[in-house]
């Protein structure tokens, strides 16, 4: 039992694989409401001044941007899932979700 909870949890190769093509579906999917959303991010300078407000252009960013990382960070995780660096693809993945976490904190102090 000692040398059982020595290893930890693992999950096998094939499994982690499976796990990336899940992540990768995921995004394949959510990248089409966000780029529904980037169509209408122009929309966060409708208010007097917003032009001139920097949060508001980091929301123009974060929000017309997403998409497109929905559909690089996978691509990205791939390639260096093939070259054998797991934790960088993992890394990789894992953009999305910062990045979507990141838009939904801004968006919530631009001035509407």
């Amino acid at each position: 039992m000692g040398s059982t909870l020595k290893q930890g949890f693992q999950i096998s190769r094939r499994n982690r694989r499976l796990l990336l093509v899940l992540a990768t579906i995921t995004y394949g999917v959510l990248a089409v409401p966000g780029a529904i959303g980037a169509i209408f991010t122009p929309l966060m300078f409708d208010a007097p001044g917003a032009l001139y407000n920097p949060v508001a252009w980091l929301g123009f960013v974060l929000g017309a941007g997403f998409w497109v990382v929905c559909l690089l960070a996978p691509l990205l995780a791939w390639i260096q899932w093939r070259r054998g660096r797991e934790p960088i693809a993992w890394a990789a993945m894992a953009a999305p979700v910062a990045w979507a976490a990141a838009t939904i904190t801004v968006l919530q102090f631009v001035p509407g």
